[in-house]
């Protein structure tokens, strides 16, 4: 027996707390951490646009995605077009988002892919991808017949949640190891905006 749950309080509960998040990393990026920039001597603004792509396409934009197909009050087509575009957006800005860490990396002489984060990463980033091109080809164009896609669809679900939670899990990983490294370089001069126990 299913319980039937409208998804539209649900929905205003997580656009809340995804702006939340991205209002708060943006405060932390231009406030605290000097701003971000493609090109720049201080390779630290290179670095700050990875958390701000990642965040913004694979934690919000990818959530807004998900949400989009249950709580938009559009005909089936509709919807979607808008999780396929909206995925597709999320997936750009975190290849962005990856491309610019990668970046960081190469012009600060970093070694690349050397952390548990950066190898999730690029596993989720990956599992997007292939849950994308799996989506677009089943359900959309050319699209599978009618026992095609009702059999893949629970999978489908199942997997997008699967990895989009790792998205988020890997999202918290990376804030850890940035605190951890921070916390390396000596926190007095980030006492305005971190807080310690000792």
């Amino acid at each position: 027996m299913a319980i039937a749950v409208k998804a539209l309080p649900f929905t205003f509960v997580a656009h809340v707390l995804g702006l939340a998040a991205l209002i708060m990393v943006l405060i932390w990026l231009l406030a605290f951490r000097g701003g971000m920039a493609f090109e720049s001597s201080d390779k630290s603004l290179i670095f700050n646009i990875h958390p701000f792509l990642m965040l913004l396409g694979l934690i919000v934009i990818g959530g807004e995605a998900i949400m989009s197909y249950k709580s938009l009050p559009l005909n089936k087509k509709s919807k979607k077009l808008a999780h396929g575009t909206l995925h597709v957006i999320a997936l750009a800005l975190g290849i962005v988002g990856i491309y610019a860490a990668f970046k960081y990396h190469n012009e600060s002489s970093i070694a690349n892919l050397y952390s548990l984060h950066s190898w999730i990463g690029i596993g989720v980033i990956c599992l997007y991808g292939i849950q994308w091109v799996f989506g677009f080809t089943v359900f959309f164009f050319p699209g599978g017949t009618t026992r095609i896609r009702s059999g893949a669809l629970p999978f489908h679900t199942l997997f997008g949640l699967f990895v989009y939670v790792l998205a988020v899990g890997t999202a918290c990983l990376g804030f850890l190891e940035k605190l951890t490294f921070l916390e390396s370089s000596g926190l007095a001069k980030y006492e305005g905006i971190c807080f310690t126990t000792s």
